[in-house]
């Protein structure tokens, strides 16, 4: 009987040992963990957590805050990035509002004191050529603001969008024209079923038409493959690799599109993927390209 007793206490002894060794080792590891995440968070660091332990469960631990703190990095920057952007689109607005207000306060006392009708007409024609421009400007924006909102979705109906690339360019064609572009058109003879929404497949269209009008210099060339690939191609001799790659950025502006308020592609990049479609632009001899697939 004292043997087993004799046994017992000294694999409880045992027991005993390796439980306080764990908890040795789970301490040192915690003040590791703790050290590390004190070190990180109070610099921008790519570091991760590191620990001299080879205990899985702690090992598990360490590698599941490793995984939080890529995520977090990562929302951070997002955030920083957002923030920035943020501010410099308010910079652009502010700038594109004022401009065009600026001058509509400028001919209206202008006009009062002009005695002269001539003058006067031409006054009020540049006003409203101005309070067109900002009313262009902040149907843009609210138009973004509503597209990109997370809550938005759009109903998809098997559409044929070889009918709706004909109505985009129907109803760009006079804008088209006015900047001495005829487009040469290339559709498939058959019709091009796949699920989109019409209404945001139009807009997407007609924006990009809108950009090639701005862009161009002087050549459009619309493609609708069997496979549902719209391809817009033109010559854009003043346009570099870097600003085609921004093309879809918000409130991006290159030189020669000044009239543009800059959102009218980052709206057909939201539409485009929100019907579950891709849009790109390449620049390639001279042309920049811009394809859709759905």
């Amino acid at each position: 009987m004292e043997t087993y007793l004799i046994i017992a206490v000294v694999i409880l002894s045992v027991i005993c040992v390796i439980l306080f060794g764990k908890i040795i080792v789970m301490k040192k590891s915690t003040k590791e963990i703790k050290d590390c995440m004190e070190r990180i968070i109070g610099k921008d660091t790519n570091e991760q957590i590191t620990i001299s332990s080879s205990d899985n469960q702690i090992c598990s631990l360490a590698s599941a805050i490793n995984r939080q703190l890529c995520i977090l990095r990562k929302e951070r920057l997002n955030y920083e990035n957002g923030d920035r952007e943020l501010k410099k689109a308010i910079t652009n607005i502010s700038h594109d509002l004022r401009t065009p207000l600026t001058a509509i306060l400028g001919y209206t006392q202008m006009a009062k004191n002009e005695d002269d009708e001539k003058k006067v007409k031409e006054y009020l024609s540049i006003i409203d050529g101005r309070a067109t421009k900002m009313k262009e400007l902040t149907n843009e924006l609210f138009t973004y603001s509503l597209m990109t909102a997370p809550d938005k979705e759009l109903i998809l109906n098997e559409t044929d969008i070889r009918s709706v690339l004909e109505d985009s360019i129907a109803e760009n064609y006079v804008l088209l024209t006015d900047n001495n572009i005829i487009p040469q058109i290339y559709i498939s003879a058959n019709p091009v079923i796949k699920s989109v929404n019409s209404d945001a497949l139009q807009r997407v269209l007609s924006n990009i038409i809108s950009n090639a009008a701005k862009y161009s210099d002087g050549d459009l060339k619309i493609t609708l493959a069997e496979n549902g690939m719209i391809t817009f191609s033109n010559t854009a001799e003043n346009l570099s690799n870097i600003e085609v790659g921004r093309l879809f950025d918000r409130f991006f502006t290159v030189e020669n599109g000044q009239k543009s308020t800059g959102l009218g592609l980052s709206i057909a990049k939201c539409l485009t993927e929100k019907m579950g479609g891709r849009i790109f632009a390449e620049y390639k001899e001279r042309k920049l390209i811009i394809q859709l697939i759905f």
